[in-house]
């Protein structure tokens, strides 16, 4: 495989350029990471606080996978080959600490990115339980796939969707030692690899918040959850750059 480099420890597969790609927004080159990560977004007491709220919400809708049927037309189905989890709100106290926190980082966000946030979409808490998994998908955009199934390129189904936020309210560990945290689960980038050509793969922290462009080159999947609680607060985010 032949890998481009696109910041001071990420390559990406080169097979991306030969693809139909209409969004292929990077960060600038000469970062160590073409995503950022903030650790402590919220204290492990507030990450503590939403888990036992949503734990003790019936609540919940079954996530579903965006499809383009007509021009800007997106018709959201469930498909539990491609997604499992389950979708919750918060509620307005830890809505309203998210946004402030939000708030308080947004500055560092656009810095590293170089752009300007704007619009976003509501948050959505993300559940994924014991067997519960995501495959690989871009969050601006759905595969296009030939006869032989390799993927040849993206259709562009959320130009809207720029920057997606992923805040983690569990804690990633190989043996799951409390109600907070879960095993498996953990996040892939598909297209995005060490100097080694290892996927990167984040295990992540309760409290900490990651952020990456949302275009096919940030492709990603969550592994299937083997035991535990996985609890993450989406959200995409518009932008000008």
């Amino acid at each position: 495989m032949i890998m481009n480099q696109i910041s001071n420890f990420v390559y990406c597969d080169s097979s991306l350029e030969d693809m139909l790609i209409e969004s292929k927004f990077l960060p600038n080159q000469y970062k160590d990471y073409p995503f950022l990560v903030i650790e402590n977004f919220l204290t492990t007491q507030e990450a503590q606080d939403i888990v036992n709220d949503i734990k003790n919400s019936s609540d919940y809708e079954k996530a579903m996978v965006k499809t383009k049927i007509l021009d800007s037309v997106v018709n959201p189905t469930i498909v539990p080959s491609i997604r499992k989890t389950n979708i919750y709100n918060l509620n307005n106290t830890h809505e309203e600490i998210y946004q402030n926190k939000f708030i308080d980082n947004q500055k560092l966000i656009e810095d590293f990115f170089s752009l300007s946030l704007n619009l976003a979409t509501k948050t959505q808490v993300l559940e994924y339980t014991k067997g519960c998994f995501y495959i690989k998908h871009s969050d601006d955009s759905n595969e296009i796939i030939d006869s032989n199934k390799k993927t040849v390129g993206f259709d562009l189904v959320a130009p809207q969707r720029k920057i997606t936020t992923v805040l983690f309210a569990t804690n990633y560990m190989d043996t799951i030692c409390d109600e907070y945290s879960f095993s498996g689960g953990e996040l892939v980038f598909n297209y995005l690899y060490d100097k080694d050509g290892n996927n990167i793969m984040l295990k992540p922290k309760a409290g900490d918040m990651l952020i990456f462009p949302s275009n096919p080159y940030f492709s990603h999947e969550v592994k299937m959850v083997t035991d535990g609680y996985r609890l993450t607060i989406v959200q995409w985010h518009n932008a000008i750059f």
